[in-house]
């Protein structure tokens, strides 16, 4: 029991050294300082756009601060209630302390993962896109097994998922596709999962049964709401439509209501055709583009931008920030952390959190993460 209390004890006072790091906490103590005095100016509320942004920010810095407190403070007298109930023979007592120490634990690792989502936009809804890289059939499978991934995360989270553009694989999959996961910090769980996704698997396209690696990328933007100022101009923008692909007889869409918008400047294109108005799949489609610019800017702005057009563009070896291998053995190898499982199934049901909290520290710390491996 002694070991149980020690381990316990380095675990959190562990996760609680990382959440004041990533709090920066002499910083942050000052900040809500000044955001309680900010708040107390009833000028304020003159600018409802601004003391909402101020109210936001001040909730929380104030949650964290007092998560902080409150779980040091129930760390000491936990500790101090196990070692004074050892030291009388209270074998109940202790094994109380023990459970109370493991709830700690856990709420100072919830706590550390909320710390992390305190970007400008982390509060946001978000849109994901996948798009299957080269190797037909095998990899737009792959691009159907990602969307799938992806959408029982969410799920789990309690959060509310909508297709806003699917384009199918000629036998299976898709070669593309656009989902709005909408929740409390659904981009700032998911901005890390851009990247190339890799997939090493005995082919079930395969006649032979041969190991086959597929490819497939991802994209994460937050929605932005129209209280951002981001100027797009017409002339900048090549609007195409197309017929959109739907349930065939006499549901079929007979009518070009699908919209793509090409920005082109930046080259960005996005697409809808969640509708069978014309006009509110534009309407879609513009605002995820202005989302789009919103996290290029939020990127350059935080020099946190990677290699984006190559990303998009070379889906393939050396680009890949993930590897799910499930022959010949199963793993699932974050290769910027090192993060990684041997449970690919339940990864593939949508069990994430680790790597993606793995991935927002190394983010917050400036780290580079693990070095790539091969992992055949």
């Amino acid at each position: 029991m002694r070991a149980d209390i020690e381990s316990l004890n380095a675990e959190i006072k562990q996760s609680l050294e990382l959440l004041r790091r990533h709090l920066d906490w002499d910083v942050a103590n000052v900040r809500l300082a000044e955001l309680n005095a900010r708040v107390e100016d009833p000028s304020l509320w003159n600018d409802p756009a601004e003391a909402q942004k101020i109210m936001r920010e001040r909730t929380r810095l104030d949650d964290a601060i007092g998560a902080y407190r409150r779980l040091e403070a129930e760390l000491t007298d936990t500790v101090d209630l196990a070692e004074m109930a050892e030291a009388e023979g209270d074998e109940g007592m202790v094994d109380d302390a023990v459970a109370n120490l493991r709830r700690v634990r856990d709420e100072a690792g919830e706590a550390e993962v909320k710390a992390l989502l305190s970007g400008e936009a982390d509060g946001n809804d978000t849109y994901l896109e996948v798009n299957a890289g080269a190797g037909g059939t095998e990899a737009q499978d792959w691009a159907l097994m990602l969307l799938r991934m992806y959408t029982r995360w969410a799920e789990r989270k309690g959060y509310k998922v909508e297709l806003i553009e699917d384009s199918p694989g000629e036998q299976a999959g898709i070669k593309s596709a656009t989902i709005m996961v909408k929740g409390l910090n659904a981009y700032g769980w998911m901005k890390t999962e851009s990247g190339v996704h890799r997939l090493v698997r005995i082919s079930p396209f395969d006649s032979n049964a041969r190991r086959q690696t597929s490819f497939a990328s991802v994209w994460v933007y937050p929605v932005v709401d129209d209280t951002i100022e981001i100027e797009i101009l017409d002339k900048d923008l090549r609007v195409d439509t197309y017929r959109a692909s739907g349930a065939g007889g006499q549901h079929v869409n007979k009518t070009d209501s699908a919209i793509r918008i090409t920005h082109i400047p930046t080259g960005i294109v996005v697409a809808c055709q969640a509708d069978r108005s014309q006009h509110k799949n534009r309407s879609q489609a513009m605002s995820m583009l202005k989302a789009r610019l919103y996290e290029r800017e939020l990127q350059i702005r935080e020099e946190a931008a990677k290699a984006t057009e190559e990303t998009k563009t070379a889906i393939g070896w050396g680009h890949q920030i993930r590897s799910y291998v499930l022959q010949p053995y199963q793993m699932v190898k974050d290769l910027r952390t090192g993060a990684e499982t041997s449970d690919t199934q339940g990864v593939l049901n949508g069990d994430l959190d680790r790597f993606m909290a793995a991935a927002l520290a190394a983010r917050v710390e400036g780290s580079g993460g693990a070095e790539v491996a091969d992992l055949d």
